[in-house]
Parts: structure tokens; C-alpha cells; sequence
């Protein structure tokens, strides 16, 4: 198995990890004390944390999201977001993580009065700082924002123009999350068309907990780039008794066309949309050599790093450096930052980073 060190130093991607679901918890509690937040069970941190963490682990999405109540609510001022974005920037630089998109739903921060771009702008100058501290502790990444919508709400046209406005100042996509069940992909089609006009990126959550006929209009009628966790598409995949597979005409699809699955295994299992890393569909799907990539999704309600969700799979499926190196690369290649960027990273971060950590696994030392 490899080492958690070994595992914290390789240098790491992430496309699917949320900005209100990464809060440090002693965060929280200031915050709420700091802008008058009163809804916080508890002010002691690792209470707080320990309360967060049972309650999103109850098998239903919705429960799940519940959660997101408390770190939403002191979320509601620009001194917060940049805040929050900051040190979120530096935890993941000192995860090892080279290149994240973190997203956020601005609309989530405007009970207060703040708009949809002060809310972004506050979000990029908290990456800002957060990238300066990292550099100057010696642990650069490279942060960039995608601008998310959320299901339930109707603005997912105002926020589409809001990310796309954003588009030359760090923000790379479009996002949709929230509750899959009720809300299809494509009562938002006035938005995903808005975005793909102006030539941007879209991801949108689909086949989380709900199957494939989320999966395939978000990618036949939105114009999805990649699947936020995608992980239902296994309902496509049957395998036969003697071991071979048989690919239905979707996931066939979503494998010959390179589809980037965002994969959260820990968040997943919490969800109930797989029912635990042993059994997560990331282990097949990787080995039929789908566009996989594995996320955080949130790390304060998951309790996970990028770190701790490869040492889970190499526990279960002792993927090593080898398939960790080409989880990484999946998840560069599927970045939305511009191609001359993600090309700079995968030969002069990612595969230099690798080829040292195979050296030095594999140094022999002589006896005295």
C-alpha cells in the first residue's frame, strides 16, 4: 500500500470539490460569532465537526444537503467569502493538490444584499491570497472557480451570464447542482444554451442520485462536458457471469467519447449512491478505462482530503502510483483550464512529480 506521505506529496488534480462544503469548522464558528450568525448546534469546532459530519452521512441525498444549512448561513458577507476561499486554496496546496476547480453557487450568499458578482469577486480574491500563501510556504496550485446554479432556485439563467462575465478573471465553467429527483437537466436548457453560445464550459451534476436519463439529457440535451459523479452510469454496464461486460448504448457513449466522470467514492457512500468504497463502481469503470476521475465533493461534511479518498481506493483496490498517475492525468486532461496550461502541468508538474516518487520507492539501499 502506499504511504499517506507518499500519497499527500504526489501532486494531485480536483474538478468537483464545493467551497460551502469545505469550511474549516473553527472557520464557522468565527464567522458566525463575527457576522452574527445565531443557527450554529454547537460552538465548540470539533463538536461542530463531529455534528456536520453525522448528519450528512445518512444514505439520501437530501439529508445530505441539509447540512450545507450552517456553512451557507455565515457565507453571506464579501470578508467571509474571500475568507473562506483563502484558506480553502491554501488546504488543498498543502494536500498536495496542483490544480482545483472549486465551485460555489453565488445566489446561495445574496440574503444579506451582496450580488451574484460580489459574491464571485469575493470568491476569486479569497483565491488570490490563498494561491500567494501557498507559493510563499513553498506549496503552489493553481485555484480556478466554476459558477454553480442551483436546481431548486430559478435563476439559472442570471448565474449562467454571472459565469460567463467571470470568464477571463478565474472562473473556467457552469455548474448545476442541488436535488437531482424532480428537477431534470433540461428545464434548464435557456441557460445551458446561453453558455454553449458563448463557446464556455459546462459540468452539471447527473447520475448522483438519480439514473440514466439524467445522465443522458445532460449530455445529449445540455451539453454537459463532464458528469458530476456520473456514477449511476454503471446501470449501463452488465457483467455476465463468465467476467465479460456488456456496455449499453449510453455508457458505450460516455466511454468511447471520453466523458470525464467527476467521482466523490466517500460522498457517494454517504449519499447512498454507492453503498461503500469496496463496492464504489469507480473499480470497474476504471479498469474498463472510463474518463475517471476521483474528487473530494466536500470535504468538512465527508471528513475527506483528495489525499484520504486515493489512500481509501488503494486500500480497496491498491491502485498505486501507476493508476494514481493516470487518475491525475484524467482529471488535467478534462480540466477547463486552457489547453497550454493543463499541457504545462502534466510535464512539468504532474509526471516530473510522479517519476520522483517511483525513484525513490524503488531506491535500493545497500547494507553496512
Amino acid at each position: 500500500m502506499l504511504s499517506p506521505e507518499t500519497i499527500r506529496r504526489a501532486p494531485k488534480a480536483l474538478l468537483h470539490d464545493h467551497l460551502d462544503g469545505g469550511l474549516r469548522p473553527a472557520t464557522i464558528v468565527d464567522l458566525a460569532a463575527e457576522f452574527g450568525y445565531a443557527g450554529l448546534p454547537t460552538t465548540d469546532p470539533v463538536e461542530l465537526a463531529t455534528w456536520i459530519r453525522r448528519g450528512a452521512d445518512r444514505k439520501s441525498l437530501e439529508l445530505y444537503l441539509e447540512t450545507f444549512a450552517h456553512t451557507v448561513g455565515v457565507l453571506q458577507e464579501r470578508d467571509a467569502i474571500t475568507r473562506v476561499a483563502a484558506e480553502c486554496a491554501e488546504d488543498l496546496a498543502a494536500d498536495g493538490v496542483a490544480y482545483a476547480e472549486v465551485r460555489y453557487a453565488p445566489e446561495l450568499s445574496t440574503e444579506r444584499g451582496l450580488t451574484l458578482d460580489e459574491v464571485v469577486e469575493a470568491n476569486l480574491e479569497g483565491f488570490r491570497i490563498g494561491v500567494e500563501r501557498a507559493a510563499a510556504a513553498g506549496r503552489p496550485i493553481v485555484m480556478k472557480a466554476l459558477v454553480t446554479a442551483m436546481r431548486q432556485a430559478a435563476r439559472s439563467v442570471e448565474v449562467a451570464e454571472c459565469a460567463v462575465r467571470w470568464r477571463d478573471a478565474g472562473v473556467v465553467g457552469f455548474d448545476m447542482a442541488g436535488p437531482e429527483k424532480g428537477y431534470p437537466p433540461t428545464r434548464y436548457l435557456d441557460a445551458y444554451d446561453y453558455v454553449r453560445r458563448e463557446n464556455f464550459h459546462i459540468t452539471i451534476h447527473a447520475g448522483e442520485s438519480f439514473g440514466l436519463p439524467s445522465i443522458w439529457e445532460a449530455l445529449q440535451f445540455c451539453g454537459a462536458e463532464r458528469l458530476g459523479h456520473g456514477v449511476r452510469i454503471v446501470d449501463d454496464v452488465v457483467v455476465q457471469p463468465d467476467g465479460s461486460v456488456e456496455l449499453g448504448r449510453l455508457a458505450a457513449y460516455v466511454r468511447d467519447r471520453r466523458v470525464p466522470l467527476e467521482m466523490c467514492p466517500t460522498s457517494n457512500v454517504h449519499t447512498g449512491a454507492a453503498p461503500s468504497i469496496h463496492e464504489h463502481p469507480i473499480d470497474l469503470l476504471r479498469r474498463l478505462r472510463f474518463r475517471v476521475t476521483v474528487n473530494t465533493d466536500n470535504r468538512l461534511m465527508s471528513d475527506v482530503t483528495l489525499s484520504s479518498e486515493f489512500a481509501a481506493l488503494d486500500e480497496a483496490f491498491s491502485i498505486g502510483l501507476g493508476e494514481m498517475e493516470w487518475l491525475t492525468i484524467n482529471a488535467m486532461k478534462s480540466a477547463f483550464a486552457p489547453f497550454d496550461e493543463r499541457l504545462r502541468l502534466i510535464n512539468e508538474v504532474v509526471k516530473p512529480g510522479y517519476a520522483r516518487l517511483r525513484a525513490e520507492s524503488s531506491r535500493v539501499v545497500a547494507r553496512a
